[in-house]
């Protein structure tokens, strides 16, 4: 368990916010507590809580009202929010996950499938921001391909000029055989024309590298999920398995 993770509970009952601060602080969490809708939203700009135990019946502001406005925010829509509610009905629970909640908990609750849930929806999150940083290192390696494929191609244009310059000088030194002699000529333009076959060489090899890894890339993108649908995926299992 991270001790780092920062709760935020909001709750109109007092009973259960000093339960819940007691309880998650000794297990190394750092909690903030409020009690009133209009609370929770600064608290959560103050205090950015990975997580959020909220009752969806709160003053000021429902729960479902809060979540929403947290989703919506793209400061704070990553915050995790659990709901808690004396009412267990299909309709709220529905509510509650449309909204953006990561689960739903019935009062009266166990604490101890309350932590249990507190950890998943950590290891959810956790899981969601490596894949966000996978996604991140993947598109900057596909930037990365593409300039190197148009540097390739600038650099075969310059190689190609060299090889101009080379014919042109060959011309030349025909024409002129009092400043050059053949063997000279030859002693001058082999060596570099060699080092442009063996330069072409090398760019043909790495250009078909980048083609095959960019074919990879494509094909993969085929059966690629967006993180956006993923979660959308994983909050509608989780709103089955409630039910």
């Amino acid at each position: 368990m991270n001790t780092q993770k920062k709760i935020l509970i909001a709750d109109d009952e007092t009973i259960n916010l000093d339960f819940f601060e007691v309880m998650l602080s000794k297990l190394g969490f750092v909690v903030e507590k409020c009690d009133n809708g209009p609370d929770v939203l600064e608290k959560v700009k103050k205090f950015l809580p990975d997580l959020i135990i909220l009752d969806i019946i709160i003053p000021g502001m429902t729960g479902i009202e809060i979540t929403k406005q947290i989703k919506s925010d793209p400061n704070y829509k990553d915050i995790s929010v659990i709901m808690l509610s004396a009412l267990d009905d299909v309709k709220n629970k529905v509510a509650g996950f449309e909204a953006g909640a990561d689960d739903y908990i019935t009062k009266p609750f166990n604490f101890t499938e309350v932590l249990a849930r507190i950890n998943a929806v950590l290891r959810n999150r956790a899981l969601f921001e490596q894949i966000k940083v996978r996604e991140t290192r993947l598109a900057l390696a596909e930037e990365l391909n593409m300039d190197l494929k148009n540097n390739l191609s600038a650099f075969v244009g310059s190689i190609d000029e060299l090889d101009k310059a080379i014919s042109m000088i060959s011309a030349n030194a025909a024409a002129d055989n009092a400043n050059f002699s053949q063997e000279t000529l030859i002693g001058l333009v082999t060596p570099v024309s060699e080092q442009i076959l063996s330069v072409r060489k090398h760019i043909a090899a790495l250009d078909a590298r980048i083609e095959k890894t960019t074919n990879e890339w494509d094909n993969l993108k085929k059966d690629e999920i967006g993180l956006s649908v993923l979660e959308s995926q994983i909050r509608k299992f989780l709103h089955q398995e409630q039910q």
